[in-house]
């Protein structure tokens, strides 16, 4: 019954919440993607392109990585120290598809939605199965 009134906005929500949860995971082990600081316990999963100015890539796993406190919040992601450490992290070809998908446009249906939750739960089940 809660299934259904629940709005694609929540949807949205629990989707980046797991979404930010599988990045951590994926990350713990790696130094700040922007300051190349150890990760401290607490940390955010950092955006190089911003979600406010690139939407469609809120999801993308090689837009996303641990980041310290201190530059994702507080130099608004650091990202004069990001990029070059992005490339360094995903290689050059995954960094230029990145660049050259920004501006495509991805209109997330509630269906989609709910799949790629499922997905990242799945994903975060089995990094935390072989932690």
């Amino acid at each position: 019954m809660r299934e259904k009134i629940k709005s694609v906005s929540q949807y949205r929500r629990e989707l980046q919440k797991i979404f930010n949860e599988f990045i951590r995971l994926r990350d713990q082990k790696e130094p700040c993607i922007s300051c190349g600081k150890p990760l401290p316990a607490k940390y955010d999963a950092g955006h190089f392109y911003s979600v406010g100015s690139y939407p469609n890539l809120r999801f993308n796993e090689d837009n996303v990585h641990g980041q310290c406190v201190e530059c994702n919040q507080h130099k608004h992601g650091n990202l004069l120290e990001y990029a070059p450490r992005l490339t360094e992290r995903i290689g050059f070809e995954r960094a230029s598809k990145l660049m050259a998908i920004r501006h495509e446009p991805l209109k997330l249906s509630l269906e989609e939605i709910k799949q790629l939750t499922e997905h990242y739960k799945n994903k975060v089940r089995q990094w935390k199965q072989n932690m």
